[in-house]
């Protein structure tokens, strides 16, 4: 089952679900966080340390998932390994569900829907073959890419609503900015009128694969990332709409604005993923 660059998600379905998104990391990049407030953490002492963030839980803190924010630029391939360990250890009882913030260094990813036409300049930058569904996409410094580590089964069986979830989650954060964003039936992720343009611009992707009811990857926001590097491919094979950034939009928004907008509108996800 797949999520992704085409808004269409069967509404449950069982055991592992491809979506549109995108450690030897011993969760090295970063710690454990026990409290949901961005950038307190327990005892890290690795490459990534965290941003720090609003001091101030929000009242139902208690059923949030864990919350990081990895400073510097993450590997991918560590991000990957992390991603699918924790996974196992939400699903064992092990862990607690996790939203991990993270900035990577240029590089494309493949979903598995991925065509080799698309990939317009092969050795731009590493190329990661991914398990999730969906087609290219591009992350790099400037964009903030947010891993969502949750267990739907705990929260609610509902694939296509969590991305709806996701969608939404998105649309409060930028609204932050006074940006107005959109979705589009037929198309994942989250958009931006240009009436003056006479067009529409991607801000935000979204992709996400759910294994035996644990989701992973994500989505990724455009802050300040250099949109020339989006050049290199058809991004989710959509060769008729642009991307934009909030700094393209001329909103001077940092990362650090960003966690902390996206923090704030966190309920806007959770109340997505309850248990009806």
């Amino acid at each position: 089952m797949a999520s992704g660059c085409h808004r269409k998600t069967p509404a449950s379905a069982p055991g592992d679900a491809r979506g549109d998104r995108s450690g030897s990391a011993a969760d090295s990049n970063s710690s454990p966080v026990s409290s949901p407030v961005p950038g307190r953490a327990s005892d890290g002492n690795s490459a990534g340390q965290h941003r720090a963030g609003p001091d101030t839980p929000h009242p139902n803190a208690a059923e949030w998932p864990a919350w990081e924010v990895a400073e510097g630029l993450v590997d991918y391939a560590q991000a990957l390994e992390r991603m699918e360990r924790r996974v196992a250890e939400i699903r064992a009882g092990t862990a607690p569900e996790l939203i991990w913030l993270v900035e990577h260094p240029p590089l494309y990813t493949a979903g598995t829907r991925a065509k080799p036409a698309d990939l317009l300049t092969p050795d731009r930058f590493p190329v990661y073959q991914t398990g999730r569904g969906g087609e290219y996409t591009y992350h790099g410094p400037g964009q903030r890419v947010v891993y969502v580590m949750i267990d739907l089964t705990r929260r609610g069986r509902d694939v296509r609503r969590f991305v709806a979830g996701l969608e939404a989650w998105i649309i409060a954060a930028l609204a932050r900015f006074n940006v107005t964003a959109e979705v589009r039936d037929g198309r994942v992720g989250v958009w931006v009128p240009r009436p003056a343009m006479g067009r529409e611009d991607k801000i935000a992707a979204i992709g996400v694969r759910v294994r035996r009811w644990v989701s992973y990857h994500g989505l990724a926001i455009n802050v300040d990332p250099d949109l020339a590097h989006f050049s290199g491919i058809v991004p989710c094979g959509l060769s008729a709409f642009g991307v934009t950034s909030l700094a393209d939009l001329g909103y001077p928004v940092t990362l650090t604005d960003m966690d902390v907008a996206l923090h704030e509108t966190l309920p806007t996800l959770l109340t997505y993923t309850e248990k009806s």
